[in-house]
């Protein structure tokens, strides 16, 4: 039988319980003078039926909201449980205690009160409370165990202790993650959401062959970055629900997990700034690494191609930074010294205007 389907029965059974108790209540103990009124007006046939009136609304009751109370919320906490940190669990636990301190200390004195309010009043209260609790715990943690001097809430979980980093689709298919972690510039662990290599495999699948090549590149990027990165690889199976899109999973579980992506997206890169989130862009990180060239400095350059302009010939840095020469065509093939013009910076990247030399025009 279905999970939900055994908590509406159970649910139905004891919310109808419950309103039979409190229907009997009503019509077999003294009331307050308003409530005896109200009793008086429905007359002694309609008050012999409360029991059974309110056990069958709260039969109802039970069997269209039970799973709303029960095992949705349960579900929707273990993976809230899941994704916290140690510190914020222990902050819940502390305020869910506190509250139900609180709760115990108020239902002495709420449980004299008249019926049914005696027996309604003490659990509202306790539920209520235990709830104020843990939200005012949760809320303001760091200043509490900061206030506290505790060492734990500078500790946190593992996750937390270690530095985390995001990556995105596009820049596993892109490669060069896998030589950057080689190099020690990341630190801390690359974590791998399932649904970035769910994306990596219907990418992979596809019956476009450029779509499926960009694919099956991305897998096996993978398998090199897991095989000789220098930072831990981890696989987490941390989802975001409410969203849809691989994107809005990125950035929600980044706000999560207080991290920055890796990404080449520039569209991602936007979105994720926007809404507070670090970016880590290969592309910038690309650029910023060229090495330097200004107007006036003379440098050597392979023409291999014409430019769009007539005349004009293109070469390339070792960086893949393009030099485009002007009156170059005619040393396509050939390795030239070059003065530099000008430096146009795009989005794209850099590119590096020049002309030949005197020695190369030579």
């Amino acid at each position: 039988m279905n999970i939900e389907l055994i908590a509406r029965i159970i649910g139905a059974l004891v919310i109808g319980f419950l309103g039979w108790r409190f229907g009997f209540s009503l019509s077999n103990q003294a009331q307050p003078p308003y409530l005896h009124s109200i009793l008086v007006l429905l007359g002694d046939s309609v008050v012999a039926f409360l029991p059974y009136i309110f056990a069958g609304i709260g039969t109802l009751v039970g069997l269209l909201s039970t799973p709303y109370l029960t095992t949705r919320p349960f579900f929707w906490t273990v993976r809230k449980v899941r994704q916290a940190s140690l510190q914020t669990l222990i902050a819940a636990l502390t305020g869910l205690v506190i509250g139900l301190i609180i709760a115990a200390l108020l239902a002495l004195p709420l449980s004299v009160l008249p019926m049914p309010l005696g027996e309604i009043l003490p659990f509202v209260t306790a539920v209520l409370f235990a709830y104020f609790g843990v939200l005012v715990m949760v809320t303001r943690e760091r200043d509490i165990f900061g206030t506290l001097g505790l060492q734990l809430a500078r500790q946190g979980h593992k996750e937390e202790k270690e530095e985390l980093v995001l990556l995105d689709t596009s820049v596993i298919v892109d490669g060069r993650i896998a030589d950057i972690s080689q190099t020690g510039f990341i630190h801390g662990t690359i974590v791998i959401p399932r649904f970035v290599l769910n994306e990596l495999q219907h990418i992979a699948d596809s019956p476009d062959v450029l779509r499926r090549n960009r694919g099956r590149r991305g897998l096996d990027m993978l398998n090199k970055l897991q095989k000789e990165s220098q930072v831990p690889i981890r696989i987490t199976e941390m989802d975001s629900r409410d969203a849809r899109e691989v994107d809005d999973k990125l950035v929600r579980l980044a706000k999560e997990l207080n991290c920055p992506i890796i990404t080449n997206d520039y569209n991602l890169n936007r979105v994720a700034e926007l809404q507070g989130v670090k970016v880590l862009n290969i592309n910038e990180l690309a650029n910023a690494v060229k090495a330097a060239v200004l107007p006036g400095e003379t440098i050597t350059v392979h023409i291999i191609q014409e430019g769009k302009e007539l005349g004009q010939g293109v070469g390339y840095l070792d960086d893949g930074t393009m030099i485009v020469v002007e009156d170059g065509r005619r040393f396509i093939d050939q390795t030239i010294e070059v003065n530099v013009t000008r430096v146009l910076q795009t989005v794209a990247g850099r590119m590096i205007f020049a002309q030949p030399t005197a020695r190369g025009r030579a």
